[in-house]
């Protein structure tokens, strides 16, 4: 999952970043609100984690102008230390769809960020599928036509976001900055992994999903439309 955090408390990000890379995301920092509204419209994130209190742009202004003026529908949870109900609701009317209030417990940010994933993306369960191709997310175990594949580690993360976002095409920059985030290998190294998924996902079977979209991306579906 890739986060935008805005929060101009420094320590406060370098916390936060700590605990979710131990998570497997991928984390990018605004320390106010105009650098945060650049990187939220020119990244694909996932979650976007926003404070109220920022410089330059507050946060209810942020989210107001994400919502109706670049019509970005991101989810959002916003950070705060106001916890009366009228500041909610304002949070909730400014276009966020959860609020944490300061102090919090990491693991609660952690659960709240997935939910928001989850929900976002339309899933109930763990369960990922792309015709008789299948992803169990809690146990990475992934079949096809009832064959049990075994998946590197980088494999199963680009497998597990190609799926996510089936039948659409998925950029070959989100699929680099998921694997490697800002410190990208030399050479076309993103292209050798997606040879070795397809050797092991579409080569010994009759109809290959993934899918080649020239100079843009890749894409795993039944067709090739």
């Amino acid at each position: 999952m890739r986060v935008l955090i805005v929060e101009d408390n420094r320590d406060i990000c370098e916390n936060i970043a700590e605990y979710l890379e131990k998570h497997s995301y991928v984390v990018d920092f605004a320390f106010d609100g105009i650098s945060a509204m650049y990187l939220a419209l020119t990244n694909p994130y996932d979650v976007i984690v926003l404070d109220l209190m920022l410089p330059g742009m507050d946060g209810l202004s942020f989210c107001k102008k994400l919502r109706a003026d670049a019509k970005v529908e991101t989810p959002v949870l916003m950070l705060t230390a106001r916890d009366t109900l009228d500041d909610k609701l304002k949070g909730f009317e400014a276009g966020a769809d959860d609020y944490l209030v300061k102090p919090f417990a990491l693991q609660e940010l952690h659960a709240r960020l997935q939910a928001l994933y989850k929900r976002s993306h339309g899933k109930t369960d763990n369960l990922l599928t792309v015709g008789d191709l299948t992803m169990n997310k809690s146990t990475l175990q992934v079949h096809r036509a009832g064959q049990r594949i075994d998946l590197t580690p980088a494999s199963m993360r680009l497998l597990q976001r190609l799926m996510e976002e089936a039948p659409s095409v998925v950029a070959r920059d989100d699929l680099e900055t998921l694997l490697w985030a800002d410190e990208r290998p030399d050479g076309d190294a993103l292209r050798s992994h997606l040879y070795k998924l397809r050797q092991a996902i579409d080569r010994p079977f009759d109809s290959p999903l993934i899918h080649t979209v020239h100079r843009i991306g890749y894409r795993i579906a039944e067709d090739t439309q």
